[in-house]
């Protein structure tokens, strides 16, 4: 499994040999991949390529790109980089402004692309095309409206989370998340009663404060009480962390716990990815550690 090998790669790197030998020798028979991608295919609300969305997830899509893109005109990019992101957002369609279906697909996609032929938003994410692009931000923006309701009345992101939830025993876990899933993690563990000794998010959009922030359930967004340490990491060139510091946005727990957001350098190309970040030593260091702590290891 891809997440497995660039952690062991990571943990490698940050000297903790043992744990990087026993995650590739399968040692670890406690850990487990959470995937709920065939949600988004599944849900009977979508058209099949899941870029046919409802009005809601229409504004909610329209906000994450504006986020995207003045996150990147904050940072004082270029004459030309300045230029290209000013035209992507007068390609984004006034709030209010009457849309069909249709015609604001083919938007999101005409601002992809003007995106795309930035380089820094290409190194950001894994996208070869920009289809690809608005799909991913798409997933965002259907998870956030809290519908799709299936037969039985479970909405697309109650399903997402039940699927964290039943990845979960009941004893404590360590759990890592990755962009929309930092999001699956915040609002499902307010909902687990047992320990979480370490929270570990990743490439997050969790503060964008515009979109995805006053969306988040509870509010106001709190440490999830159960977590005993929260690290958020973040990549400068990540365009998905539009505001990548959480601490000003997340209150603390009851007890006290706040998030820490830890900047890292990626040296490949693409560095939202969730490998990229779990193949740095800082990332793979702490996770090593507590899951050791968690579920010793045998003798090699």
């Amino acid at each position: 499994m891809l997440w497995s090998k660039a952690l062991a790669a990571g943990a490698y790197r940050s000297g903790h040999s043992l744990f990087a030998a026993g995650l590739e020798k399968g040692q670890l028979d406690r850990t487990s991949f959470v995937y709920y991608g065939d949600l988004f295919r599944a849900s009977q609300a979508q058209g099949g390529d899941g870029l046919n969305l409802a009005e809601e997830e229409n504004a909610i899509l329209a906000g994450i790109f504006l986020a995207l893109i003045d996150a990147q005109l904050a940072e004082g990019p270029g004459e030309r980089e300045r230029r290209v992101l000013e035209h992507a957002r007068a390609q984004v369609v006034p709030d209010g402004q009457p849309q069909g279906a249709g015609s604001f697909m083919r938007m999101t996609v005409n601002v992809a692309t003007t995106l795309l032929s930035l380089p820094m938003v290409r190194r950001g994410g894994q996208w070869i095309g920009p289809k690809l692009m608005v799909r991913d931000l798409a997933q965002v923006a259907r998870y956030l409206a809290r519908g799709e309701a299936d037969p039985e009345g479970r909405t697309l992101d109650q399903r997402i989370r039940a699927r964290l939830a039943g990845a979960l025993d009941d004893g404590p876990a360590v759990v890592v998340a990755h962009s929309l899933g930092s999001v699956v993690a915040f609002e499902a563990l307010h909902e687990r009663p047992a320990a979480i000794p370490l929270l570990v998010t990743l490439g997050s959009p969790i503060a964008m404060r515009a979109v995805v922030w006053p969306r988040l359930v509870p509010q106001p967004p709190r440490t999830p009480e159960t977590v005993g340490r929260w690290l958020n990491f973040w990549d400068r060139d990540d365009v998905v962390t539009a505001r990548p510091r959480l601490e000003g946005d997340i209150l603390p727990s009851s007890s006290g716990i706040r998030v820490a957001s830890c900047r890292v350098d990626s040296d490949g190309l693409w560095v939202h990815p969730a490998t990229t970040y779990l193949a740095t030593s800082g990332v793979a260091g702490p996770i090593a550690e507590a899951m050791t702590m968690s579920a010793p290891l045998p003798p090699p």
